[in-house]
């Protein structure tokens, strides 16, 4: 009896030993399409809004990194946006697709986790992300997450990830 405990305690020990210095997040997979079409988040520190798609087309607003707002057409390169959930009080126009991504997955940090300058360990850290930090995923690649941080990108080790996708929260 003595050696089962002991085994227990051992076995539950290690378990939690491996977990110490674990860096758990949660990848939220795409929304996909809401009632005013697929969601899409600015990559770039400002984005111009136009009334129609083109650079030279006069502008309608400008909106932070991070904006969230629902994408409908797309046409030469611009994208038809919707910024308000109220038809009534809509603000819409036309954004150039290189600064957007459209329905992306999302890391979400649980606790601080490092971002490296490329896919190792042994590069530097380019950002170090606090506990509920969200961000686009721009890409997979191997064992590695490419995310998107206020215009730059950063790296982060999959393996330190919950692998399995979460509920939307």
């Amino acid at each position: 009896m003595k050696k089962m405990m002991y085994f227990a305690f051992l076995a539950v020990f290690l378990l939690v030993l491996g977990n110490i210095g674990t860096v758990r997040a949660e990848i939220i997979p795409p929304y996909g399409y809401g009632q005013f079409g697929l969601q899409a988040v600015v990559l770039c520190e400002s984005l111009t809004i136009r009334q129609n798609p083109s650079t030279s087309s006069k502008a309608v607003q400008t909106v932070p990194y991070g904006t969230l707002f629902a994408t409908m057409n797309e046409s030469g390169g611009f994208v038809d946006c919707l910024l308000s959930d109220d038809v009534d009080a809509e603000v819409s126009g036309w954004v150039n697709s290189e600064y957007i991504i459209i329905d992306p997955a999302w890391y979400r940090t649980e606790r601080n986790t490092p971002v490296y300058a490329w896919n190792s360990e042994e590069s530097p850290k380019v950002a170090l992300l606090a506990k509920d930090t969200r961000l686009p995923i721009l890409k997979e690649e191997g064992d590695w997450l490419i995310v998107s941080l206020r215009g730059a990108t950063g790296w982060i080790r999959k393996s330190e990830t919950d692998k399995a996708p979460a509920a939307i929260q």
